[in-house]
Order: C-alpha cells, then structure tokens, then sequence
C-alpha cells in the first residue's frame, strides 16, 4: 500500500503546497482522500484495472475545489464519491451547470454514495464517524491489505477521532493549528492534540496534514509543529506535497 500526499494545505493554495488531497493506492482499489486542488495529479497514480474511490469528509470549499476538473480524467471502471449525509444533493448543484461539466457528461460512469448510509454497498472495509468541526464532518476508518489507515481530517479533539485512530498503522490527521491556539467556534487540531489523539489511540505512526495556509507560512513552520507534536508521540511527520508513504 502506497500512500501519496497530493495536497497538504488547508484553506487556500500557496507555495507550500495545493490544498488537500491524499491518494492511496492498494491492491485491488485507487482510493482518494478529499479533492482540494492537489486533486489534478490524481491521474499520475490512477490505475487503469482498478476502481477509483472518492472519500469527502465535509464539504468546505478547500476540500472539493479540484472537483470542477473531473472532465481531466478518464477513471475506468469508473468513479464511485464518497461522502456525508446531503452529498447527493450538494454534489449535483455544484458539480452541474452553471458551475462545472455535470456529472452525466463525463466520460465516465459516476455514483454517489452518502455515508454511513450507504457504507454497505462499498467493496471493502470501510468505516465513518462524526467529527467535531463547524459543519458535519466524516472521518473514515480503512482496513485494507492487513493494515489500517484512519483519516481525520478538520476536527477538534474528540472521541470519534480516537476511535478510528485505534491501532492505526497510519494515523492522518489535520494540524491547521500551531501550538496553543484553539478555537470552540472553529474547531482544528494543533500539534500536541494530533499527537494526543495518536498516542491515545496506540497509532503506529502519525501524519500531519491541512495546515492552514494563512498561519502556517512556510515549511520551516511545519517542522516546527512535527518536532512539537514529537514530543508527546515520537512517530511524527509532517507531509508536504508528493511525499509518499509505504505500509
């Protein structure tokens, strides 16, 4: 199992990264965590044998700006989005004119599935739980090729993340925040609270994403939050645009 990171920003693109995208390849499935602008190298790693799989966790611009460039690709055997309750109804406003190619005038068959509704009708072991964020927000749970990645994207500390993270080989997880700063209107993560959820989950390993644009300026400043988030869980690294990970 591969695990390539696309896009590692939240909010907006800048010369630290694209906005969020994380591409997975595993044995039998492309899967695709959110589709910030990072989204357009997705067709350097989609496999031709197999079917692509996109995860959405909420809806907030930053996670679906690459949606609008679906016409780009040419999934076979086709594309199959993934996402929380309302995705149907979301997903066909935006991605229908005036705003984009409509979903039935691509070059390829689409589904949309709402989670965890519909969870029943995916091909493998995937699991959704609410997470604490300003609007519904899944977080996901896989279990594939014997191992486990959890996916946390915008949230503040919660229960839910502990319970996908539970020994995770792969722990991904929102940093938008630095150390210290919080917010109960907007919830995110600083890096001491990934770590917390990491180590509380008994993760293997941990990787931190979507930090915010505005407040994490440069690369430098995410290591800053990798050593800091070391400090409470030592098996830390902060992603930047195209790193891979194997499991």
């Amino acid at each position: 199992m591969k695990i390539t990171f696309l896009g590692t920003n939240g909010w907006y693109d800048s010369y630290t990264g694209n906005t969020i995208c994380i591409f997975v390849e595993t044995e039998k499935f492309s899967i695709i965590l959110d589709a910030g602008n990072g989204f357009y190298k997705a067709d350097r790693h989609i496999s031709e044998d197999k079917p692509t799989f996109l995860f959405l966790s909420h809806f907030h611009l930053d996670h679906i700006f690459g949606l609008h460039i679906l016409n780009k690709f040419r999934f076979s055997p086709g594309l199959v989005i993934c996402g929380p309750q309302g995705a149907k109804d979301i997903l066909n406003t935006i991605i229908n004119l005036p705003f984009s190619m409509p979903l039935n005038r691509l070059g390829f068959p689409t589904e949309i599935l709402e989670l965890p509704e519909d969870q029943g009708r995916l091909p493998m072991h995937v699991e959704s739980l609410p997470l604490l964020h300003s609007s519904l927000t899944l977080g996901y749970r896989f279990h594939i090729d014997d191992k486990i990645i959890a996916y946390c994207p915008d949230t503040g500390y919660c229960e839910n993340a502990v319970k996908l993270a539970e020994k995770a080989d792969l722990l991904i997880t929102e940093c938008a925040y630095r150390t210290g700063q919080t917010s109960e209107v907007w919830p995110h993560l600083n890096p001491e609270l990934a770590a917390r959820i990491a180590t509380e989950a008994r993760a293997k390993s941990l990787a931190l994403v979507h930090f915010d644009a505005f407040i994490y300026k440069t690369l430098e400043d995410r290591k800053r939050a990798e050593e800091a988030a070391r400090r409470v869980f030592p098996q830390t690294v902060s992603a930047v645009d195209d790193m891979q990970i194997s499991l």
